[in-house]
């Protein structure tokens, strides 16, 4: 069995920007991780040879965990200097010949970060040569912050708050200088009560209701979209896109309706009122939408659900609108006439669509073990999962570009 896997995570900089992602590997379809001697490397021949960076990053950089035998072994420089930078593991011990083997990888235009870094006496030699130093708040307590920030904030490295998990740690890296951001906070924000959607996302929201009833309405779709002509006139561009090829004019939008067809229909509109309510947001929001939307309707044909495909593709569009609106998702869904299951699904309920949504959160954080559980509760391949991620990314990338 030839299976791998990779899943990434963004970082951001200080302007909410997403600026390298941090790229997670496996190399068997085991339960349970294992470190293995060998890991680090294998995993960056996979890269090479399975995966695309530039699918998997764009522009930005990928960060690539490294081990002692990697870095001895040099196999960080069968990637790209330009695309990747080089995270040496906290489990690495910096020996001579470890620090040998990063300075000779600096000198040959890599760029260095540290990771789970504790500033102690024995890191010195890689500090010197270090670009970056990620600092875990989930472990280094408020003092330990604090101290590695007045030491290294004036030099020549960056600091990058890791697990950063709440807004109190966003706000209180940013207050510290740390000017690089990765954490779970950023795929489930904090609850912010007591406040009103914006009356242009509020136009989103009436769409998204009106194309989740099992009948839909042209009259009331076109009512809602009255309020919000620009929605009109991407409709009416979409429909004379050369790609659909139809020659027709629209005079209502229940023609519009028709020659899509309601499925497709029902798709662009959740895409671009998606859209447009992230539009004050970070741009990796939108694309993370998408992507999660096309995986969960991509895998719906390996776990005998393409016939509630639909749902599912609404269900991982919909998995970020507390981000978008900065209220609760419960609250959210209580407003919209979306399926019992999507509705389960999202609130944290127990049924097979919150098995697929799971497979996809532990895919994107690279919990192998709660990845493998999942698709073994819906009998899924594993094999059949890193495609169906890649596949949406590319297409997530195709629309959010």
């Amino acid at each position: 069995m030839f299976e791998r896997y990779i899943a990434r995570q963004p970082i951001f900089d200080q302007r909410a920007k997403v600026v390298a992602y941090e790229l997670l590997f496996r190399a068997s379809a085991r339960n349970v991780f294992e470190h293995r001697e060998n890991a680090s490397s294998s995993v960056i021949v996979d890269s090479i040879m399975l995966f695309d960076l530039q699918t998997l990053t764009g522009a930005a950089k990928a960060f690539i965990n490294a081990d002692e035998t990697a870095l001895l072994r040099g196999a960080p420089k069968l990637l790209p200097k330009e695309r990747i930078v080089v995270e040496v593991l906290e489990s690495v011990s910096p020996t001579p010949e470890v620090v040998k083997a990063c300075k000779e990888l600096t000198e040959a235009g890599y760029i260095l970060a540290l990771d789970d870094f504790l500033d102690q006496p024995k890191w010195r030699p890689l500090v010197d040569l270090a670009t970056y130093l990620k600092i875990d708040f989930r472990t280094a307590d408020c003092d330990a912050r604090r101290i590695m920030a007045d030491r290294y904030r004036r030099t020549h490295i960056q600091l990058l708050a890791e697990k950063v998990e709440t807004q109190a740690d966003l706000t209180s890296a940013r207050s510290l200088g740390y000017t690089l951001f990765q954490g779970f906070f950023f795929a489930k924000p904090v609850v912010m009560e007591g406040r009103e959607i914006p009356a242009n996302k509020l136009v989103y929201v009436r769409l998204l209701e009106a194309i989740s009833t099992p009948e839909l309405s042209g009259e009331k779709i076109e009512s809602v979209l009255k309020e919000e002509p620009s929605l009109i006139y991407k409709l009416l561009r979409y429909l004379n896109s050369p790609l659909l090829a139809l020659r027709a004019e629209i005079h209502q939008i229940r023609e519009a309706i028709q020659l899509l067809g309601e499925t497709e229909f029902r798709r662009w509109v959740s895409i671009v009122a998606v859209v447009a309510m992230s539009s004050d947001k970070p741009h990796e929001l939108i694309r993370t939408a998408l992507t999660r939307a096309y995986y969960c309707e991509e895998i719906s044909k390996h776990v005998r659900m393409a016939a509630k495909s639909s749902d599912l593709f609404l269900m991982g569009l919909l998995s970020v609108t507390d981000a978008m609106l900065d209220r609760p998702l419960q609250e959210i869904l209580s407003n919209l006439p979306v399926s019992a299951d999507v509705r389960v699904a999202l609130c944290g309920g127990s049924n097979d669509f919150r098995e697929v949504f799971t497979t996809m959160l532990a895919y994107e954080r690279g919990d192998w073990p709660a990845l493998s559980a999942a698709a073994g509760r819906l009998n899924c391949p594993e094999d059949k999962i890193p495609p169906c991620y890649l596949a949406a990314v590319e297409r997530a990338k195709a629309i959010a570009a």
